[in-house]
This record gives structure tokens, C-alpha cells and sequence, in this order.
């Protein structure tokens, strides 16, 4: 086997969130192939308990503790060096000082780097093989964040939209390929990298079908009686927060007073103080941290993905789809999920499409066909298998420049309502 170094912004594991189940899966994929070196973060003291499970799919580790608020004042750095914010953020100089050591003694001809804020650990050092995964357009997320904040956060968010673009393109220049989580991600960075467009690819994230099936007994979390509405993900991420409060506050209480028996669960761990605040309101239930989601979404009525920033695909949707739920999402949401609008997923531009959606289905159940077809779309078209294995000709430089320019199993969504999905 040979060596691979792999960088990773966040310890890639538990897969519990968006950017964790891509890195796991890419972990225990590529650990059967190469003897694994990692350089990964520890943002969450709650992750330190899954370090020896990290450890037993890898050769050598070197894992830092990143605390939040250390991070933010470091990355102030950047306002007077003129780089990103992000940068410093993720700089450490004990892991910077452990990739040196580890390129100077050992022949290492393949390196992976999972986001844009690891590849600095890499800036002009010599290996054969460099490829590294955006995931998302992450520059395009805080011009996103800039234009629905307000003033001075906006002004600091479109500064670092600039910069990391800025970064983001060089990165992309240097490295021999990038990747991106859906064919759309990838098209826009090609829009905005034009001078890189021969290098960058995409692969879809895959779901557990097994694992997120619906034939399985769960215990119904709900009280009897009542038809809920459930929004999963992790509640400190501002875009998942800002949407639940959308619902919350313009979508549901309409939804209610046409169907009582309506309730709305949030279903996610370390919900903001916003959020929480949303548990007072009538009809509404914060859950925090639950240690399956999975009977959350068996016995909803709906699964609904209201957000209004979104980059990249939401696992959130693929997860309720392979349990055959009827997903209703906002265009932002659904952009990066290769379905059928109106058969397999359906797409909601505002808060009157949103109601009307859901008061039709809670009256009547005439949109339960999309669940069925929703969970048979993921079957076809979301395994990691497919993805992994493209991955492997990445990384391999006989067989790379022999791909397409775009691949991965998705395509536009016939009948999208968004801005064109893969």
C-alpha cells in the first residue's frame, strides 16, 4: 500500500453532519487502499471520544484541538494581512509542523485535502499527487451570508467572499484536480475559476439506504393524534438556524390554522438560543441532540428543507428520501439533488407554496406517492460506491486526465423551480 497524506478540517467522524458524512466516507474508503497520514481539527470536545475510532483506519495522526472562540480571535490576523478570514482560523503551527516532518521522511506521492482551509498545510510543498475536495463553492456561501446580513457583518462577509475566492482560485490553479459535491457546484466554480475549468470534477454524496430504510420498526416519538412537520440538521449552523425560524415564524402558524393538528419538530443538536426560543411557541418542539433521527422521520407527515442559503447537496433531504418521506424543499435546498420536481421531490419558492403544499398533503395525503419514488430515486442514483470509485482514478495520474470534464450520476432536475440542479 502506499502512503496518502489526507487533510481534513473537522475529524471525520461521527458522520453526523453534512461535512463529516463526505469526509468519513472518503476516510474509510481510501484507508483500503492507502496507509492513511492524518492532519484533521477537534472543534467539538464531544468528538474526543471517537478518536481511537479514527486512529484504527489510519497509520499516523495528528489531531488538534480547535476551540471556536480561539479560532475567531486568530483569524483576525487576516483583517490586517489582507488574507481570508478562514485561513488563520484553521492555521496551526504544531500541524503545520508535523505535515513538514512527515513529507520530508517519507515518500509520499498522494495527498487529499478536504476543503479549502487545509490546503495552505500544502502551499509550496512538492507532491506527485495533490487533489483536494471544496465540497462546496465556499466563497459563494459568505457572499450568500453577505447579502443577508447586515451592516458590518455584511461588509466582513463580502470581503472574505472576495478573498477566498481569491484563494480559492489558486488553490484550484496549483492543485492537479478539484472536486465538488454536485454538478452544479462545480459548473458555478468553473463560471467563477475559468482559468481551472479543466481540472475540476464532482461526486455526489451517497446515503445508506440500509441503514436509512423505512421498512425498520421505530418507536413513534411523537404524542398521538398530531401530524408533524420535521427539520433535521445541526442547529448552531446559521443557515439551518435562519430557516427554522422562517418556517416557524411565517409558514407554520398559517399551516396551523388551516390544520391544528399540525406540529413543527426541529430535530438537531446544539440549537442557538434563536431556536430554542422557538420551543415557546404553540405547536412548536425543539429536541436538541437525539441519538437517532431516524424515528423522527418515520413517523413524520412531512420532511421540509425551508432554507433560504444552502450550498452543495443537503444530506438532510437525501436522508428523508431514502426513508421514503415526502420531502417539500425551497429551491436554494433542493438545487444540488438530482430528482424529479414534482414526482420524487417537491419544490417550494415561498411561504404560500410552502403552505399550500403541506395543507394539501396533511388534508389529504395526495403527495404521498412522492415518498415512494423519492426512496427508489435514491437507490438508483446516491450510492458512495459510485463516487469512491472515480475517486480512485483521481488520484491515480495514469487514468485521471482520462476522465470527463464533469462526473458523477447527476444531472438538471426536469422541472426545477431552482436556479438548475445537477
Amino acid at each position: 500500500m502506499e502512503d496518502l497524506l489526507y487533510l481534513v478540517h473537522r475529524i471525520p467522524y461521527p458522520p453526523n453532519k453534512g461535512d463529516k458524512i463526505r469526509s468519513y466516507h472518503l476516510l474509510k474508503h481510501l484507508s483500503r487502499r492507502y496507509r492513511i497520514f492524518l492532519g484533521t481539527f477537534i472543534d467539538d470536545p464531544a468528538d474526543w471520544q471517537h478518536v481511537e475510532t479514527v486512529k484504527s483506519l489510519c497509520a499516523e495522526t495528528c489531531i488538534v484541538n480547535l476551540h471556536p472562540l480561539a479560532g475567531k480571535l486568530a483569524s483576525l490576523r487576516g483583517l490586517a494581512s489582507g488574507m481570508p478570514l478562514t485561513l488563520p482560523y484553521y492555521h496551526s503551527a504544531r500541524l503545520q509542523s508535523w505535515v513538514d516532518i512527515l513529507l520530508a521522511s517519507r515518500r509520499i506521492k498522494h495527498a487529499f485535502v478536504f476543503s479549502s482551509a487545509m490546503a495552505q498545510y500544502l502551499h509550496g510543498r512538492k507532491i506527485a499527487r495533490r487533489v483536494i475536495d471544496f465540497v462546496d463553492v465556499d466563497s459563494e456561501k459568505w457572499r450568500q451570508y453577505g447579502n443577508a446580513k447586515r451592516w458590518p457583518l455584511n461588509q466582513i462577509y463580502h470581503r472574505e467572499a472576495r478573498l477566498l475566492l481569491d484563494y480559492e482560485r489558486r488553490i484550484a490553479s496549483e492543485f492537479d484536480h478539484a472536486t465538488f459535491v454536485s454538478g452544479a457546484e462545480a459548473r458555478l466554480f468553473k463560471r467563477l475559476a475559468p482559468e481551472a475549468a479543466g481540472k475540476i470534477r464532482f461526486f455526489n454524496n451517497g446515503v445508506d439506504a440500509d441503514y436509512f430504510t423505512p421498512q425498520a420498526e421505530y418507536a413513534n416519538p411523537f404524542p398521538s393524534g398530531v401530524r408533524p412537520l420535521v427539520f433535521t440538521g445541526a442547529m448552531d449552523y446559521w443557515a439551518n438556524a435562519e430557516a427554522v425560524e422562517w418556517f416557524a415564524h411565517k409558514i407554520f402558524p398559517v399551516v396551523r390554522a388551516r390544520q391544528p393538528s399540525a406540529v413543527f419538530y426541529i430535530v438537531g443538536a446544539r440549537p442557538t438560543p434563536a431556536v430554542r426560543a422557538l420551543g415557546t411557541m404553540e405547536g412548536v418542539t425543539v429536541t436538541g441532540s437525539v441519538p437517532d433521527v431516524r424515528p423522527f422521520l418515520a413517523h413524520a407527515a412531512l420532511s421540509v428543507a425551508p432554507l433560504r442559503i444552502a450550498r452543495g447537496i443537503q444530506n438532510k433531504i437525501l436522508e428523508a428520501m431514502s426513508m421514503a418521506k415526502t420531502v417539500i424543499a425551497s429551491p436554494e435546498a433542493a438545487e444540488g439533488i438530482h430528482a424529479i420536481a414534482g414526482r420524487e421531490l417537491l419544490v417550494a419558492r415561498d411561504e404560500r407554496g410552502f403552505v399550500d403544499l403541506i395543507v394539501s398533503h396533511l388534508r389529504s395525503g395526495a403527495l404521498s406517492y412522492v415518498g415512494a419514488a423519492a426512496r427508489e430515486r435514491v437507490m438508483r442514483h446516491y450510492s458512495w460506491q459510485s463516487g469512491m470509485q472515480q475517486l480512485d482514478a483521481l488520484l491515480d495520474p495514469a487514468t485521471a486526465d482520462q476522465q470527463p470534464l464533469d462526473f458523477g450520476s447527476a444531472r438538471r432536475m426536469a422541472g426545477s423551480t431552482g436556479r438548475g440542479l445537477p
